[in-house]
């Protein structure tokens, strides 16, 4: 009989990544089912400190100053079973000149009725880099509501690069939020991309305050929707120093009874920063459709194609 780490570990390799990188001597990791904790590896200058709650997980996690970890930080967040609830509360600190990159896998395989939040407070260093992917693997059944929330600070000359893909199962209903503040020089990148089906709901709202000399950010966000799927998002850039420098850039492509808004907001307090947008909602192109029919796909593939090529 399958463990719910067998289970878990069988739905990564969904999400494109394989058992073996949680059993590398050199590559952190942290793999959470539910409240349990089922596995965890630190690293030399790297410091993880979690502890089991009742309805999830609450994690430490410092990198050290100067400390730059050459592999991925593998987080594995999942429930197993049909139904269940997780909360995962983390901090996160980087010290000034650390760089890591966190993978996180979030898996949700059998969900019926599942309810998932993270809430994350992130704190980047002067000089530091900190990228964040996460990647969600949904079942067939819509029953999955994801809450994340992040509130990231991004020191002087800092880097944050987060990046949010939803691309395979039924969404259910997703409502992300997170805001940045950026410092002088820093540099911000925000990329969503979801893909809805049924009767699924997304929102979205991505936030970046650049309140530091000649910060600069995008707010990027990919959506495809078809069936009766419904997605609501907001890109928020506010421009407070001189040299600062936002753009929002929103597509969102629907087809069938599907519903898309977007909401591009832009603020300027600052005569010498500038912040721009553009939004771009519509159905499938009929030339890609066409040209792609030509090459003997049907109808159905070549829409796949688009989206797929939309979502990338």
């Amino acid at each position: 009989m399958l463990t719910e780490l067998d289970t878990l570990l069988a739905a990564l390799r969904q999400t494109g990544a394989e058992r073996a990188v949680l059993e590398a001597a050199d590559t952190a990791h942290l793999v959470v089912e539910g409240h349990h904790l089922l596995s965890a590896r630190a690293l030399p200058g790297l410091e993880v400190d979690t502890r089991e709650t009742a309805t999830g997980i609450a994690a430490r996690v410092l990198v050290r100053e100067g400390v730059r970890i050459a592999q991925p930080v593998h987080l594995c967040f999942g429930v197993v079973h049909e139904r269940g609830l997780q909360q995962i509360a983390m901090e996160v600190r980087l010290e000034r000149g650390a760089a890591v990159r966190f993978i996180a896998h979030c898996l949700f395989p059998r969900a019926e009725e599942v309810r998932h939040e993270m809430d994350a407070q992130v704190e980047i260093g002067e000089g530091a880099e900190f990228d964040y992917a996460e990647v969600h693997f949904h079942g067939p059944f819509g029953g999955t509501t994801v809450i994340p929330r992040a509130a990231i600070t991004v020191g002087r000359n800092g880097r944050y690069r987060g990046d949010f893909t939803l691309t395979t199962g039924r969404v259910g209903t997703l409502e992300l939020d997170a805001k940045v503040h950026a410092g002088a020089g820093s540099l911000t990148e925000l990329t969503a991309r979801v893909l809805g089906s049924g009767d699924d709901r997304i929102t979205l709202r991505e936030e970046v305050s650049l309140d530091g000399d000649d910060a600069r950010s995008l707010i990027k966000t990919r959506i495809a929707l078809k069936d009766r799927a419904t997605a609501m998002v907001t890109g928020i850039t506010a421009g407070h120093a001189p040299g600062a420098r936002g753009h929002v850039d929103c597509l969102e492509l629907v087809r069938d009874q599907a519903v898309a808004s977007a909401m591009p907001m832009v603020t300027v307090t600052n005569p010498l920063a500038k912040v721009t947008h553009e939004a771009a909602i519509g159905t499938v192109d009929r030339r890609q459709m066409e040209t792609l029919m030509a090459h003997g796909l049907t109808p159905e593939q070549a829409v796949d194609v688009i989206i797929r090529g939309v979502l990338r």
